[in-house]
């Protein structure tokens, strides 16, 4: 019987490292056995878990920059900024390339951030290098091709709604309710955000995938997350109240602000159906606001907006220094990028901002320059002068001395995922399509944000007034959420991507169709899956 029992063993074991598991994906082993998913703290710590992974990977890198803002050309470097800052990860092994990254000595390499231009295949893909031309790319990009760690959140995700429906001791109904529409969230934030990275991705819910599957068109990802999402919403608060989790865990205010980016984004890609997607986002922005759960807060509390989980945010990816033990890549923060003394230390080595935004993008963002952002937020602010110019609205959060690698920790390092202002101005974007030009609520919302920071009201045919109203509510959103990973998306999905009036970097019509707008999938992505294929602009050799 022994021998029995021990040979059954060794074909168990060997079955399970004989199959190549589809997309390579190893879950974390408490996760998955039958006697972890025992109580509601079991659950806490799993949901916990997600969230942390997902920090994990977007502190990889400035994130929000590389995907939000630096591709379309608006972001120069000041120059190569030789120094002593050190970076946080000293070895990256990715995707099945070995890339060896020493950044023990004194490093350069702020020009990767002009290589990121969309109309430039070759720039952006040697950006993705460790070093180029003899010089190192600091902003590791290289992040952004492995999709990997999105698939293995996913794979809980789904591993936990299996587990919740099966029934999970010591769960309320309503606690049962609540998990289940959390982990929908987290799964669908992270295909969503894939998609708006890579186009087509693969889609999967099961909770064991090991067939492999081939890539889905977005549109239908991005609707099936529509689904998965929108029945179940109000089994959620409709904001988290404790002021500790506040914007850090879903809530209703958090699925209704993904559901209004998935609606936004559909349709700019399915011209069929777009009125719907509009007329979708406008009720859902409509029980948003009308539920009176989030606020705009004034300008004068604006640090407390960036040090997170006020009564702005939706939903961000936050950690604090007294209890984390995750690495914060050191240029992970978007406001890093723009800032130096006095919110860098040591005077000697930051007396300039290594990046500016270009005075004529500033222009174009603030032609009525009584918007009080304009001196919350920076320090000359139509100088390209690396002295002088500042971009201060990230700058609460700060790494402080550069130089003290050992104290490299961001205070309460936040995150801004999506906010209010994001969800209202994209309602004015949607009531812009639905009533035209001049409709009242798309200017009542616009004015809404406008408002706050004492800026003029938008008056439609008025002489003083530069933009037509949906021009006005793009500049707007460019304006309000510069640095949290929307303007370049909101290129992409309004085809503007394809204007040199909104963007320094425009793409041809054929590029874009061909998918430049993306960004490269690492081949990791192949593995054991023979229906997998890779972004076909960013393969082969030359300028396309």
């Amino acid at each position: 019987m022994k021998k029995i029992i021990i040979g059954l063993l060794v074909v168990m074991v060997a079955s399970q490292y004989s199959c190549k598991k589809f997309l390579n994906i190893t879950p974390i082993d408490k996760l998955t056995g039958n006697n972890f998913y025992q109580s509601a703290s079991d659950v806490e710590e799993n949901i916990n878990d997600m969230y942390g992974a997902l920090f994990a990977k977007y502190v990889q890198t400035n994130t929000a920059g590389a995907t939000g803002e630096f591709r379309s050309g608006e972001v120069i470097p000041t120059s190569n900024q030789v120094g002593t800052r050190q970076l946080r990860y000293d070895v990256a092994e990715l995707g099945g390339h070995s890339r060896h990254v020493d950044f023990s000595g004194t490093t350069t390499g702020f020009q990767a951030i002009a290589t990121t231009a969309v109309n430039d295949r070759t720039g952006l893909l040697n950006s993705l290098l460790t070093s180029y031309n003899g010089v190192t790319n600091q902003y590791q990009f290289y992040h952004l091709e492995v999709w990997n760690e999105y698939y293995q959140v996913i794979q809980q995700a789904n591993i936990l709604v299996s587990k919740l429906n099966a029934g999970v001791p010591g769960l309320t109904d309503a606690q049962k309710k609540q998990y289940l529409e959390e982990a929908k969230f987290i799964r669908c934030y992270c295909f969503f955000f894939m998609v708006r990275l890579y186009g087509d991705v693969v889609y999967y819910t099961t909770a064991y995938q090991k067939d492999p599957l081939p890539r889905m068109a977005m549109v239908d990802v991005v609707n099936n997350c529509i689904a998965d999402l929108y029945p179940g919403r109000n089994d959620l608060p409709p904001a988290i109240t404790d002021p500790s989790l506040r914007g850090v865990r879903a809530s209703r205010g958090a699925v209704d602000g993904l559901l209004m980016n998935m609606y936004m984004w559909n349709a700019g890609f399915d011209p069929t159906h777009k009125l719907s997607y509009y007329q979708s986002t406008d009720a859902v922005g409509g029980e948003l606001m009308n539920s009176k759960a989030f606020q705009l807060l004034p300008a004068s509390e604006w640090n407390t907006v960036t040090k997170g989980r006020s009564a702005e945010s939706l939903f961000e990816l936050f950690t604090t220094v007294n209890y984390t033990t995750t690495q914060v890549f050191e240029y992970a923060q978007f406001g890093e990028t723009f800032i130096h003394f006095p919110y860098r230390l040591p005077e000697y080595d930051n007396r300039t901002s290594p990046c500016v935004f270009t005075a004529d993008y500033m222009l174009k963002l603030y032609p009525d320059q009584s918007d009080s952002r304009l001196t919350i937020w920076f320090d000359d602010p139509f100088n390209q002068n690396a002295e002088t110019f500042q971009m201060k609205k990230f700058a609460g959060n700060t790494f402080i001395d550069a130089s003290n690698p050992n104290n490299n920790a961001i205070p309460d390092a936040t995150f801004l995922i999506m906010r209010y202002p994001d969800a209202i101005l994209l309602r004015a974007e949607a009531r812009a399509e639905i009533g035209g030009l001049e409709d009242p609520d798309a200017i009542t919302y616009l004015n809404m944000v406008r408002e706050r920071w004492s800026a003029n009201d938008f008056a439609p045919n008025s002489s003083t007034e530069k933009y037509t109203l949906k021009d006005a509510i793009f500049w707007e959103r460019a304006k309000e959420l510069m640095g949290e990973g929307s303007r370049y998306f909101d290129l992409v999905r309004t085809h503007r991507i394809l204007s040199k009036t909104y963007t320094d970097n425009p793409l041809t019509q054929d590029k874009f169709q061909r998918g430049g707008w993306t960004w490269p999938i690492d081949p990791s992505a192949l593995n054991n899956n023979p229906y997998m294929t890779l972004n076909s602009y960013w393969q082969g050799s030359g300028i396309q």
